[in-house]
């Protein structure tokens, strides 16, 4: 079916995205589900906070370490055959986890199973697509397809989280693995492999516009070479670094432990729940607007306010009195800087490493996100095991996000940006 003419001329671009768009929702949707299992995981099996946030930090870390590998699939196997089966990996991790009576099996089936799969389709695919069909409004695109994570909150966790309430953690769990599976099939349909294959350029392309060419080697040497080019720059490292604390203040902080921090604080799960759709609708504003801020500034300093701003936030939580007003707050504040990084970090990935290096460059930029996220979820779990509070873990997570924030300012461009 890619081979076939298909509508709309360089506007078929916009349907791509908008395929994409909902896979990497659903794919948020299951990464965000792990944050809805915590409490009734303890109370159906008796397994420790430590025990279940384990699994969901093997599950956050492997989805982050899968990026580069998956970036580089997409240009040797394919970017459609790449995410019909990561779906369909999703679909069956999760449906199978709907047996399971052991901490072990939890951590293999939406730890490393579900880890891989939605790996692949994460931010990486959005950097992917974005590079391969849009020449014009990438910042833009990438800001919106960023925030389809948010939008998968805002979908589902809620949802969720009253499913949980209402009928126990295997429905929620079934569902997870319904919709994946269902999307498998329409993204196979829907996702030229390029817009050569359908006899159209990508938007915004002149008329004697040429694509990098496809790599001549596999997609593990793709995948370390890229790696390899790009650890001898002084501006991978400091993308890394910051990406690393992106992530631990958001999905392994708050995307996995806040529902269970506000039910410390007497606050029922769907109602928690709400907070972070709440975040999740005011994210796909900030992010958008990022996006389109990114094509018009400099995003070194984009990112100095979002870390800075975020850093605050969460050293200011911990003090408040957790009533619906303060939260409120906070779910609106953090919200609108949610995952509002992304669209500076890959410019400024794709402007050092290139259209072909710069979304695998991005992809081990993105390991490091999903490194953070994995030990904020795992450390914080710890923290409140030994502390009974997660006091600790969110002052240390705002103070971190002033070191992003500094090291985002040192980042250089240009051709200062290849030195060590």
């Amino acid at each position: 079916m890619s081979t076939l003419q298909r509508p709309f001329g360089q506007n078929y671009a916009f349907v791509v995205a908008a395929a994409i768009f909902v896979a990497l929702l659903a794919a948020a949707g299951l990464r965000s589900a792990p944050g809805v299992l915590i409490l009734p995981l303890e109370q159906a099996f008796g397994w420790s906070r430590a025990t279940v946030s384990t699994a969901a930090a093997i599950g956050i870390f492997l989805y982050g370490l899968t990026g580069p590998f998956a970036a580089a699939l997409m240009q040797s196997f394919g970017v459609r055959k790449t995410v019909t089966l990561a779906l369909l990996l999703m679909a069956v991790s999760t449906g199978l986890s709907s047996m399971m009576t052991e901490p072990w099996q939890y951590i293999a089936t939406w730890g490393v199973f579900a880890g891989f799969g939605s790996g692949a389709v994460a931010m990486v695919l959005g950097a992917t697509v974005v590079n391969r069909w849009f020449v014009e409004r990438r910042g833009l695109m990438m800001g919106l397809l960023t925030a389809s994570t948010a939008t998968g909150t805002l979908i589902f966790l809620p949802a969720m989280a009253w499913l949980a309430d209402t009928a126990g953690w295997r429905p929620v769990v079934l569902t997870v693995a319904a919709g994946t599976g269902v999307l498998a099939p329409i993204l196979w349909f829907v996702l030229p492999e390029k817009p050569a294959d359908i006899g159209h350029l990508p938007f915004g392309a002149p008329a004697d516009y040429q694509p990098p060419p496809p790599p001549a080697n596999g997609a593990l040497s793709v995948a370390f070479g890229a790696l390899f080019r790009a650890a001898r720059t002084r501006t991978f490292w400091l993308l890394f670094s910051g990406f690393f604390i992106c992530g631990l203040t958001t999905n392994g902080l708050v995307g996995t432990h806040l529902i269970a921090m506000c039910g410390d604080h007497g606050i029922a799960q769907v109602q928690a729940a709400g907070l972070l759709a709440m975040m999740g609708l005011f994210d796909l504003v900030g992010t958008t607007l990022s996006g389109w801020l990114t094509d018009r500034y400099d995003p070194r300093k984009l990112l100095f306010v979002y870390y800075a701003l975020r850093g605050l936030s969460l050293i200011v939580l911990p003090y408040t009195d957790f009533s619906i007003v303060s939260l409120s707050v906070f779910a609106v504040f953090y919200g609108l800087d949610w995952i509002a990084t992304v669209p500076p970090t890959v410019r400024l990935a794709t402007e050092t490493f290139g259209d072909r290096d710069g979304p695998i460059v991005f992809g081990w930029i993105a390991a490091g996100h999903q490194a953070g996220a994995a030990t904020a979820a795992v450390g914080a779990g710890i923290i409140r095991t030994l502390q009974g509070s997660y006091l600790e873990a969110f002052v240390f997570a705002g103070a971190a996000g002033f070191f992003a924030a500094a090291a985002s300012l040192m980042i250089r461009r240009g051709a200062a940006a290849q030195a060590v």
